[in-house]
């Protein structure tokens, strides 16, 4: 069972008023913003849809996710209201495809903006993007490609803990806004401000010509693997162990092994390691 806490609903006036376009804000950036109780997935729930008109910059956000996936297809499931699970569609016209990894990152970036900037909290980005505060997890990223002609099109998803409980806690290492004190724990305020953030991003990205230079510049500030000593697990049942000494050109963490030359990595599962 659930702990019983004041979990209020999402306000969708609000919130779309806010943040899609025609609904009062100039500057709204989303077509879209639908709100539902309950669904398995909100990124599967968007891939499956329709992709003509008003598809992308189209939000989906759940109430309750029963089938949330993390990276690798890791299960992630809440308890009902108790995080904010927002998925959205994002156009990225003349994007190089070898560019779109860093769109991952980039949404770490906003996440951590918000973070800092609203609920008040220290958050960090470990590699590629799991957000967290001294080492526990608060929130995890997934992007889906969705189509790549004619124009490269992609569902970034998020699932932030907001009132998570110690005891409903999936692991020991998780942790929630409600558990780190954050002065803000409003699903409605965290959802606006976690949008208009993403939106601010993209636009920054596709003002600069999709140059990764300033998004790269934000992700190292944010990122706390860098200067770690770190495990990366590697596919092949491989592993490196070395320090991560910097993110290159194609957003990929690189770590150097003792006495070793620095060797790129881009895909593995990376373990912040103490210094012995």
């Amino acid at each position: 069972m659930w702990t019983d806490l004041n979990r209020p609903p999402l306000d969708a006036d609000v919130l779309r008023r806010a943040l899609v376009r025609g609904g009062g804000d100039p500057d709204a950036f989303w077509s879209s913003v639908d709100i539902v109780a309950e669904t398995g997935s909100t990124n599967a729930d968007l891939l499956a849809r329709p992709k003509g008109p008003g598809y992308p910059r189209s939000v989906l956000i759940a109430e309750y996710q029963t089938a949330g996936r993390g990276r690798h297809a890791r299960p992630w499931v809440s308890p009902p209201r108790a995080l904010l699970t927002v998925s959205a569609v994002l156009d990225l016209p003349g994007l190089d495809l070898a560019d779109i990894g860093w769109l991952p990152l980039l949404v770490g970036v906003a996440v951590v903006d918000t973070l800092r900037d609203v609920a008040g909290v220290d958050a960090d980005l470990k590699w590629p993007n799991d957000v967290l505060v001294d080492g526990r997890k608060l929130a995890g990223i997934l992007v889906e490609v969705a189509s790549t002609t004619p124009v490269p099109t992609v569902v970034v998803g998020v699932g932030l803990n907001v009132t998570l409980t110690a005891d409903e806690r999936p692991v020991p290492t998780a942790t929630s806004l409600l558990l780190e004190d954050a002065e803000v724990t409003d699903r409605s305020v965290l959802a606006r401000a976690l949008l208009r953030a993403l939106a601010a991003r993209w636009r920054a990205w596709e003002a600069a010509g999709w140059k990764v230079d300033d998004l790269a510049a934000a992700y190292r500030e944010r990122c706390g693997t860098l200067g770690r000593l770190v495990r990366a697990e590697l596919p092949g049942d491989r592993e490196l162990v070395g320090i991560a000494t910097g993110i290159d050109h194609e957003g990929r963490i690189v770590i150097t092994p003792t006495g070793m030359s620095p060797v790129a990595v881009s895909a593995g599962d990376i373990t912040h390691l103490r210094a012995v």
